[in-house]
């Protein structure tokens, strides 16, 4: 079962659990195994087929389902109030799951308030602190930084047929999702903006210059953005300049949740790497404990940059730095753990000998730091 099943079946017992994440990373799965190995009879809706649609406006279940799960119930006009309804009519009497391909915290269909009925959980693909049994860190290192973490792709290990399946995800989003929550019309254009992201993985994106390039209007790209991050295809890392007088203010880093999307070289998809693994982190943190985490990047005006800055309830926890092969410690990592002091400052260097510690810097192998407990 996946790294959150535990965690899902806990809050069930209590509430109500919704569970976002991008389009095929295994959320339908997690829930079918779950209705299976911790419910006695459970019930799964999907709003995207007629019949289960017509059950579901209906209210047609069993009185002994013990679960019921409606997948893209976010689709349903009105649904928080569909759902609300139905979980204080009968919240005691069984458990209730919702899942979704777009962000279920953002898209509201009607005014009713759901605080306090429900947990909020997100799902992530597979990446470097969790892989499937029987695939060695070796393995599984050359199939994320070649075909990516969703599960199907990332099972069958086949380049050829991940291309097509990563083809096939792009359409499906693009002209089935957003169409369905989004009113855009230029999907073509937004598609070519994609792509002009899929090309500046760690490098600083302004999205002005884009919206030059493509001949539309600044305030397009930044809607368009906004939109691709809430259909979980990508995610904004923004600069930290709390302390920083001299930072860089404005620009965002962006990334994405298929690292395979990433159109570069080993080095930029190695970071795609990283960043996805430590956004799936703090996300479960999040999910898990209630705490407010932020990923953030550091970089100022004479250029010095860190990679990533991890805070917690807005005080900066660590500073990563990522490497594909050089050991020798960052200049601006060093200069910043000096100068913020952070309880942890860590390099991350994809093809490491041994690790080792240099005034209370480290530098390991990927796996190495995320084999750390959560």
């Amino acid at each position: 079962m996946r790294y959150i099943s535990k965690y899902l079946a806990q809050d069930l017992k209590k509430k109500m659990v919704f569970m976002g994440g991008p389009r095929q990373v295994g959320k339908t799965t997690t829930a079918l195994r779950l209705m299976k190995e911790v419910f006695d009879n459970g019930r799964y809706f999907n709003w995207d087929l007629d019949e289960d649609r017509q059950d579901i406006l209906r209210k047609r279940w069993s009185d002994d389902h013990d679960l019921l799960v409606f997948d893209e119930l976010h689709k349903m006009r009105r649904w928080k109030s569909w759902i609300k309804g139905v979980w204080d009519v009968s919240g005691k009497e069984r458990s209730f799951m919702v899942t979704g391909s777009a962000r279920l915290d953002v898209y509201r269909r009607g005014g009713d308030s759901l605080m306090g009925r429900y947990h909020y959980w997100r799902l992530h693909p597979f990446t470097i602190d969790e892989r499937p049994h029987g695939i060695d860190n070796k393995d599984a290192f050359r199939r994320l930084m070649t075909v990516g973490g969703f599960p199907e792709p990332f099972l069958d290990h086949d380049e050829r047929s991940a291309r097509r399946w990563r083809r096939e995800r792009f359409d499906r989003v693009l002209r089935e999702d957003v169409r369905d929550l989004e009113p855009i019309r230029d999907i073509g254009s937004m598609s070519l903006f994609l792509d002009l992201l899929r090309r500046r993985v760690g490098g600083l994106v302004a999205v002005s210059n884009l919206a030059g390039d493509l001949q539309v209007s600044p305030k397009t790209t930044g809607h368009w953005l906004e939109v691709l991050e809430k259909m979980y295809l990508v995610f904004i890392v923004r600069p930290y300049t709390r302390s920083l007088p001299r930072a860089v203010r404005k620009a965002p880093k962006i990334y994405f949740f298929d690292n395979a999307d990433v159109i570069g070289d080993e080095g930029a998809r190695f970071e795609n790497l990283v960043a996805s693994s430590l956004l799936k982190r703090v996300h479960f943190l999040e999910d898990r404990d209630g705490y407010r985490y932020e990923l953030k990047y550091i970089r100022d005006k004479e250029g010095r940059e860190v990679d990533f800055a991890i805070l917690k309830e807005g005080v900066l926890e660590e500073l990563i730095e990522v490497k594909l092969s050089d050991e020798k410690v960052s200049r601006p990592l060093r200069y910043y753990a000096e100068r913020l002091k952070p309880r942890v400052a860590t390099q991350i260097v994809a093809h490491l000998k041994r690790p080792f510690t240099e005034n209370r810097l480290r530098v390991v192998d990927p796996f190495s730091y995320f084999s750390q407990g959560w």
